[in-house]
């Protein structure tokens, strides 16, 4: 088990990772208009290469299988962070977001902030963040709720 950062290649895998992890894991909680709008299953490859080549996300790997993954930006913004369903409340979430938080620390980013899913809400909470409030997401139409929450780093 390590954690890597993205490097050219990697696309393809976090793309699927993040459709399955949606679609398997989403389906409690959002309607399949909403999995769709958030992760086509048609997946647009040059799109995912494009946003890793921008964002290099944090990726846990595990027999050179791709986990879960977790973007940070330089504002302390988590954009996307997910575990791949045949892996998830495997602790996998939580190294992702603890090794991001160190990051941060290392940048002196002063606090980290999410627009957390139904399904990412109980992770956040457990792991120090606060709720601001409720958000609706317009993505391709669709409106999905979510929720903004942040940490204050010390």
């Amino acid at each position: 088990i390590k954690m890597i950062r993205y490097y050219q290649g990697d696309s393809e895998s976090i793309a699927q990772l993040f459709t399955a992890a949606i679609h398997r894991s989403g389906r409690h909680h959002y309607t399949p208009e909403q999995l769709h709008a958030w992760a086509p299953l048609k997946i647009d490859l040059a799109y995912w290469h494009h946003r890793c080549e921008l964002k290099r996300p944090f990726i846990y790997v595990h027999n050179s299988h791709t986990l879960g993954f977790i973007e940070l930006d330089p504002d302390g913004h988590i954009d996307c962070h997910y575990v791949h369903p045949d892996h998830q409340r495997r602790g996998i979430g939580q190294a992702l977001l603890r090794y991001a938080e160190n990051v941060a620390h290392s940048m002196r980013i002063p606090r980290l902030f999410v627009e957390a899913s139904k399904m990412a809400r109980g992770l956040y909470e457990r792991n120090g963040f606060s709720l601001l409030r409720s958000n609706s997401a317009v993505v391709r139409d669709v409106h999905l709720e979510n929720y903004i929450m942040e940490k204050q780093l010390k």
